[in-house]
């Protein structure tokens, strides 16, 4: 069996930016990761018919380093500092870390636990893993036929959104962030390539470090939710974990990556703690769940409420966006705001079959439970009901319907 991942590069941005931060500030944290597919019942065959080809891949993945090339394009990001790069000269996955089984219910089952900074790493590798061993079991050329049609369906309504475009609005900007999602690895750099030649003044670069290097394009990403979770099991009140985490974020970059993901516990109570410091420091905000529109205004009335520009903000869209959805919300906010979107599985895995929607999120930090209570129904996730009600009483946040 060949490796499904060939090198450490292969994975998101943000696992790096978030790992420096990591490394920097609090690399003595334990963690706990755990995976769940959220449409099992939507499965061709049960996902535990590749455990064992997983657990080959797992050793397999477990033998990489980063090699010299590789290092010297870390070390050319402006924001990646030269001790960070020093540590990812030595670093390499240690397997110990991960376990991936059968649950007691029958079902795939993947734990990781370890130091945070090894643990983190080992998300994306994971699930791009999962994907790439499903969809072959189920591949043919047909599947790829109709992929590539969908494709180019795609890039004709770009090329088509781009003659409507006004000159004078704000750019409508896409970007990939499908790598956990993905159909394969070559699949997802074909997409990539295909369409950076067709539209490149919407395609604007891609979250996958490696092909980001490969095709000389703009790697994208900044923070992801384990971040602000870990700080629900550091040294502050966890009233305050999200102005930590966003503190600690400045102190880092300094500028550099100013885009915060506001849906750790809902974007009501994000606003709550993202007051004029905060909003003057960072270039703009994230969606990842909720109703984009609602939440979009609510952006706005919280910067004009600051009594600042919203022009000179940005809002990053990406949860379960399509070309059309990001058409969409680019002509509703362009007027008020800079406006970009990261498309997943709708980029990488559009072949006519049903997609995983499979996670591996942080569930425990330090010996301590974490939460995300997401704006969706379906994407909160913890392990421990427990603490989830005691993080809703905390930021008042309504109980709803899973």
């Amino acid at each position: 069996m060949s490796p499904i991942i060939h090198s450490l590069l292969d994975t998101d941005l943000y696992k790096f930016t978030m790992l420096q931060v990591v490394l920097h500030k609090f690399p003595q944290t334990h963690s706990v990761y755990h995976f769940r597919c959220r449409n099992l019942d939507d499965t061709v065959y049960p996902l535990v018919e590749i455990l064992d080809d997983l657990n080959t891949q797992l050793d397999m993945l477990c033998q990489l380093k980063f090699k010299e090339d590789e290092l010297k394009y870390l070390r050319s990001l402006r924001f990646i500092k030269s001790d960070f790069v020093d540590y990812l000269e030595l670093f390499q996955l240690k397997r110990r870390f991960i376990n991936a089984g059968i649950d007691d219910e029958g079902r795939l089952d993947i734990w990781v636990e370890g130091p945070m900074v090894q643990a983190m790493m080992f998300e994306i590798f994971v699930l791009a893993i999962v994907n790439e061993l499903y969809f072959q079991q189920i591949r043919s050329p047909e599947v790829l036929l109709e992929g590539e049609r969908r494709l180019q369906h795609k890039i004709a309504s770009l090329k088509q959104y781009q003659t409507e475009q006004n000159p004078n609005d704000p750019p409508f900007l896409v970007s990939d962030f499908g790598t956990r999602r993905r159909y394969s690895y070559e699949w997802q750099k074909h997409v990539i390539t295909e369409f950076y030649q067709a539209v490149p003044n919407i395609f604007r670069g891609t979250s996958n470090v490696l092909i980001a290097k490969d095709l000389n394009i703009i790697p994208i990403g900044t923070m992801a939710h384990e971040f602000l979770q870990a700080f629900q099991a550091l040294d502050v009140r966890l009233r305050d974990f999200q102005k930590a985490a966003l503190e600690t974020w400045v102190q880092e970059y300094r500028g550099d990556l100013g885009i915060a993901l506001t849906d750790v516990v809902g974007m009501d109570a994000f606003l709550r703690d993202f007051d004029l410091y905060f909003a003057k420091l960072f270039d703009g905000l994230r969606h990842d769940s909720g109703d984009p529109y609602e939440w979009g205004d609510k952006a706005y009335a919280h910067y004009k409420k600051l009594k600042i520009d919203s022009k000179t903000k940005m809002l990053t869209f990406s949860d379960g966006l399509n070309i059309e959805k990001a058409w969409s919300l680019h002509n509703y906010f362009k007027d008020r705001f800079q406006v970009s979107f990261g498309i997943g599985t709708n980029l990488t895995n559009d072949m006519g079959q049903t997609a995983l929607n499979i996670v591996l999120k942080l569930v425990e930090c330090n010996g301590q439970s974490v939460a995300k209570i997401s704006d969706s129904p379906g994407k909160t996730m913890t392990d421990n009901d427990t603490f989830l009600a005691y993080l809703r009483q905390v930021f008042d946040i309504p109980e709803v319907a899973e």
